[in-house]
C-alpha cells in the first residue's frame, strides 16, 4: 500500500521568512526535497494572483506545484493583500480524505487549529518552518514534526545562472 502524503504551503510566509534570513528559494529545488525527504506525491502552493506573475506561475506548475490561488486587494497606498490562510486551511480538509499524511509549510499560528486537528488524527508528517528565528510560538508543542526550511539553504538557495568570474 502506498501511503499518500501531500505538501500545504504557504507561499507568503515561506517567501518573507526566508527572505528575511537573507536568501532566495528555489522553488524547483524545495519540491526535490519535499520529495526525497518526505515523498510528497502532491504540493499545493497557495498565493494571491497578479496577472503579471504568470511566467512565475508556469514555472511552478511545471516543477510540480499545484497553485491555489485567491484574489489580491490593491489598496490605494499601494500595498497588496492576498491571504491565502482560510484557503489553505479549508483546501487541506477539502483533500482530507485524499491523503493519508500531510506536510504544513509555514510558521504561521494561524494554522495552529489545523496542525492540531491533523496530529489528533494521525494525518500529520511534518511542519516545515522557513526561519526558525521568526515563527509562532504556538508551534512549541509540534516541536517533534518541525523541520526547518533555511536549515537547507546550501541546497535550497537559488542561484543565478549567470555567474561573474
Amino acid at each position: 500500500m502506498c501511503v499518500k502524503i501531500y505538501a500545504f504551503i504557504d507561499s507568503q510566509n515561506l517567501k518573507l521568512a526566508i527572505k528575511s534570513a537573507g536568501w532566495k528559494l528555489d522553488f524547483e529545488k524545495f519540491r526535490v526535497y519535499l520529495w526525497h525527504k518526505y515523498h510528497v506525491q502532491k504540493a499545493f502552493i497557495f498565493m494571491g494572483y497578479l496577472p503579471e506573475n504568470k511566467k512565475f506561475y508556469a514555472y511552478l506548475r511545471r516543477v510540480g506545484y499545484i497553485l491555489v490561488f485567491k484574489p489580491i486587494l490593491k489598496y490605494k497606498n499601494g500595498i497588496i493583500k492576498g491571504n491565502c490562510d482560510g484557503e489553505l486551511i479549508l483546501h487541506c480538509m477539502l483533500e482530507y480524505a485524499n491523503f493519508d499524511k500531510a506536510v504544513i509549510v509555514s510558521g504561521d499560528g494561524d494554522f495552529h487549529c489545523l496542525i492540531e486537528c491533523l496530529k489528533q488524527r494521525g494525518k500529520l508528517l511534518a511542519i516545515g518552518v522557513p526561519n526558525r528565528n521568526q515563527y509562532s510560538s504556538l508551534f512549541r508543542k509540534f516541536l517533534k514534526y518541525c523541520f526547518y526550511i533555511a536549515d537547507q539553504k546550501s541546497f535550497l538557495e537559488y542561484k543565478s545562472e549567470r555567474h561573474v568570474d
